[in-house]
């Protein structure tokens, strides 16, 4: 065992320190004070079904990590319901609470010297926030997913939560009646597990999985299967191993292995939060990472995995042929792939892939072959022009009219935006502007699933465009343009767009343009005021003040 643990300033020492005796109280022997001390994040809370299930996992890394010789310490992080508070003032919470989940691990990590730690997880937000502590502490450490919901099930259809956003918007343009509302309502989540399609939650867990921090195959199991709970204990005896062997996370965080992880995150079909989460992770690990480098990367990775929102199947139906590990393979095996990177078993990436086939099983079509992908290129597009002079972030997936033009619809906030279209009020045609949803300007930059989906509900998905400074849903789907820099609030050229302007969402000249002179945006900008701020205390207000733009990650910690 490495001589350098740093929980051992706490248990050795002085022989009659006090810290001994406060250890002694929560269960060490005499024999304990020389083992590793492990933390336990974990995220476990009754707000949201993605993490109802995490309890149990916790009690199964203890036992792991007990098993191999070291001393488990449980604590607890937040978590916040991203489908639950959606649409209200509350989701202003969910992309704060990213922040606030990395600075609660890193400050009981570092305030109780612990000598790792495995973080446990679920609802989105859970993910990246770990992943930005366990950057910054550089403590050995893994990350343990809390598993995926099983889909629910109606007249022969698999469901998800978005199916539920979806039937609102179908149930006011009078496609369903009240009675199919409510069916879908009730059928579309039956249990714990975090949402079942490729949507955040799952994007952010098969990524660490290609990064090499978490195990093979645990990112897309089901929470309740029995899988899960053995996967978890095995995840506390590779971590402890992990710190006598003192494998840190930025040897495995590097610019390469991120690389890995947004490959498999195109070829999934993942979340467009994506983009803001690995800025993040990037920036915390001190890897050299761009907004530019998604499309670099987007340019030469297919998408073969037919996933929802956009395709027809869940995680579990991944896992089942071959989840995330054959995925990588196929890329492995097309040299697009970094096969060197370390992972947090001491292993390299190509060695835990030695053994699986290049090519996924032919009785299926949830992986496709690569020769027949879903998409030739991945769905994650940047987008740049002077509306969006920093970047913007699309889902290019399923969208039938890549380039579209049209007259701006202007709405001041995600409400009013969902007020007229339930209302009947945009038209095919339409490009919908919804600002002062940014990081700042939220603050929180909240996402428009309830927007988006009630355009997807009304049947205008392919004939209407949406550009905002806020974020959007894993689970959104359409010609969709998000995180639009610099926002509103700081000045960004979306803050000067008026109703009726012209409009244009290229997506092969990756463009998003706005048809006014520069003469007429000058003349705009010298009479635009910043609003006040929405809030001046507490978190919120805090969270504004720090908060960078969303082309960097939205971080709070910028230097």
């Amino acid at each position: 065992m490495q001589e350098n643990l740093r929980s051992q300033k706490i248990t050795q020492g002085l022989q009659r320190s006090p810290n001994r005796a406060l250890l002694r109280a929560v269960g060490f022997k005499d024999a304990d004070f020389t083992k590793p001390i492990v933390g336990i994040a974990s995220a476990h809370s009754t707000i949201t079904p993605c993490n109802m299930g995490i309890a149990p996992l916790a009690t199964e890394a203890e036992a792991g990590i007990r098993a191999a010789e070291a001393m488990p310490q449980l604590f607890g992080t937040i978590t916040v319901s991203d489908g639950i508070s959606m649409g209200t003032e509350g989701m202003k919470y969910s992309l704060v609470s990213r922040d606030v989940i990395a600075d609660s691990i890193e400050t009981a990590c570092n305030a109780q010297s612990m000598d790792g730690v495995l973080a446990i997880g679920g609802c989105d937000k859970n993910m990246p926030g770990a992943m930005i502590a366990i950057a910054r502490m550089n403590i050995p450490a893994i990350f343990v997913y809390g598993g995926t919901i099983k889909p629910g099930h109606l007249e022969g259809q698999d469901l998800t939560l978005v199916s539920s956003f979806e039937a609102v918007g179908q149930y006011s343009a009078g496609r369903i009646d009240e009675a199919m509302l409510y069916a879908v309502e009730r059928n579309a989540c039956p249990g714990s597990g975090s949402c079942g399609g490729m949507f955040t939650a799952n994007t952010m867990s098969a990524a660490f999985e290609a990064m090499g921090m978490s195990l093979m195959y645990s990112s897309t199991m089901s929470t309740i299967a029995p899988e899960k709970a053995a996967n978890t204990a095995l995840a506390g005896k590779v971590l402890v191993e992990a710190i006598r062997q003192q494998i840190l996370p930025r040897d495995i965080i590097t610019r390469q292995s991120i690389e890995n992880a947004v490959s498999v995150v195109m070829a999934v079909g993942g979340s467009t939060n994506a983009v803001l989460h690995f800025l993040a992770i990037a920036h915390a690990a001190e890897v050299p990472w761009t907004i530019d480098d998604f499309e670099t990367i987007r340019e030469r990775v297919p998408v073969l995995c037919d996933l929802k929102p956009s395709g027809r199947y869940v995680a579990t139906d991944l896992h089942a042929v071959g989840g995330i590990p054959q995925v990588m393979k196929m890329l492995l095996a097309q040299n697009l792939l970094h096969g060197d990177c370390l992972t947090i078993t001491g292993d390299t990436i190509a060695e835990r892939l030695k053994d699986i086939p290049e090519a996924p099983p032919a009785d299926q079509d949830v992986i496709r072959s690569w020769r027949h992908p879903i998409y030739a290129q991945g769905h994650l597009a940047i987008l740049k022009g002077n509306l969006a002079i920093e970047g913007a972030v699309a889902k290019i997936t399923g969208v039938k009219n890549p380039k579209m033009t049209g007259l701006a619809r202007v709405f001041e906030s995600e409400e009013a935006c969902l007020d007229a279209i339930l209302a009947g009020k945009i038209n095919a045609g339409d490009i919908i502007v919804i600002r002062y949803e940014g990081p700042k300007g939220g603050p929180g930059m909240r996402e428009m699933l309830a927007p988006t989906s009630a355009i997807i509900g009304a049947g205008l998905g392919d004939s209407v465009g949406l550009i905002t400074d806020g974020r959007f849903s894993g689970g959104t789907y359409g010609m969709v343009v998000g995180h639009v820099a610099p926002e509103a609030f700081v000045g960004g050229t979306i803050a000067l767009v008026q109703e009726g302007d012209e409009i244009t969402i290229d997506v092969p000249a990756r463009s998003l343009h706005l048809h006014v002179s520069e003469t007429e945006l000058e003349q705009r900008r010298a009479i635009w005021k910043p609003p006040l701020p929405r809030y001046t205390r507490g978190v919120l207000a805090k969270y504004a003040k720090l908060v960078s733009t969303s082309s960097l990650g939205a971080v709070t910690d910028l230097v």
